[in-house]
């Protein structure tokens, strides 16, 4: 005999996780034949990578980038 199993619907809304900080991140993909490759490193800030895109762009001439923004999610139970 095949068990039969209900399952329940439950509502859940994702959201940032609050215990863990959001990463920003650019690389710079500037280059005739090849990327330059130089990268920001992650940083806590979206203005930081930014300030790292400025100076870069200062000392090299390069214009094109491609930025990164990762952070954690959680599903929280509704009601």
């Amino acid at each position: 005999m095949s068990g039969r199993r209900v399952f329940r619907y439950v509502p859940y809304t994702i959201v940032q996780d609050p215990s863990a900080l959001p990463e920003y991140e650019a690389r710079c993909v500037s280059g005739e034949e090849a990327d330059c490759g130089a990268g920001s490193g992650v940083r806590s800030a979206p203005a930081e990578v930014e300030e790292w895109q400025r100076r870069h762009t200062q000392e090299t001439r390069h214009l094109r980038y491609r930025r990164c923004f990762a952070d954690y999610a959680v599903l929280e139970r509704k009601g």
